[in-house]
């Protein structure tokens, strides 16, 4: 159920997040979610889709919408129009990731490094053993764009956008360990999605201070528009930076357990137009 609030002043700017938000269960956007950002478009409120996504994988979803968006991807390190112009990139140091490739050398079947680029090897693994039951539907869909490269250490030729470490929740617990103990702490941002009903986790490693939240906060000051007027959507962990910017923070009635104790409003689920609902409480 939808908490009843009284939000001033009205919102300028919709921060939305794509995977457990934006899409139901089946990966779709319902009717009635969509026609609620159209609602926005009209009245003048910007929107901006903030998704762990890369911005080619993104790219289907934002045409959805009938209308130009910019797209803030990988978890904040691109930020770019649907025309393709570039805002800004938070790009991942290739020195820093040669070092994050030794330290994590006992997850190496579960790395992958994006590249922004949109040819094959804007994605790079070693090989698929460890990650088709995770993710196979992902690596079939991007399959143009994999390239598969032995140490992967030889495709870090220039900086690449993000690390990212997949599997099932209680090896990548294990990476996360071995990540605090990696000492790359103070050069990186590490990010986690989690997705308890598949047994899935995500770890993304980006630059220092590279988030969904900072590139929010990036994009709404060059809109000029006060945190106080922007309205953030989420479900995961990925999108806690990103909820803490925003004045009017909502959070999905699936999210994740850890997300519902810190007083952010909650909406209905995916499942049941949660963008909707929150869209029409705030605008009434």
């Amino acid at each position: 159920m939808v908490k009843s609030c009284v939000l001033s002043p009205a919102i300028r700017l919709l921060a939305i997040d794509i995977d457990g938000t934006l899409l139901n269960s089946q990966f779709q956007i319902s009717s009635t979610d969509l026609a609620a950002l159209r609602r926005l478009h009209q009245e003048n409120i910007e929107v901006v889709l903030v998704t762990g996504r890369r911005h080619t994988f993104a790219m289907p979803i934002a045409r959805q919408l009938g209308f130009d968006v910019w797209l803030i991807s990988s978890n904040g390190a691109i930020t770019r129009s649907m025309r393709g112009e570039t805002f800004h990139r938070d790009l991942l140091p290739a020195a820093t990731c040669l070092k994050l490739c030794s330290a994590m050398k006992e997850f190496r079947g579960n790395t992958v490094l994006t590249f922004d680029t949109e040819v094959k090897g804007a994605i790079v693994l070693e090989h698929m053993r460890e990650l088709n039951d995770s993710i196979q539907k992902w690596l079939q869909k991007n399959l143009e764009y994999i390239e598969f490269i032995i140490p992967i250490e030889k495709s870090i030729t220039t900086d690449p956008v993000q690390a990212m470490f997949c599997g099932r929740i209680e090896r990548m617990q294990r990476a996360l360990t071995a990540l605090s103990a990696s000492g790359l702490e103070s050069e990186t941002t590490v990010l986690r999605t989690e997705y308890v009903a598949r047994d899935l986790s995500l770890i993304d490693v980006l630059n220092r201070d590279c988030s969904k939240g900072h590139a929010v906060e990036r994009w709404a000051s060059y809109r000029g528009i006060p945190r106080e007027q922007v309205m953030a959507i989420g479900d995961n962990f990925n999108d806690v930076e990103m909820l803490a910017f925003a004045g009017v923070p909502y959070i999905m009635g699936n999210a994740c357990e850890e997300l519902h104790g810190n007083g952010w409003r909650v909406t209905a689920s995916n499942d049941q137009c949660g963008v909707a609902k929150a869209i029409d409480e705030v605008l009434g």
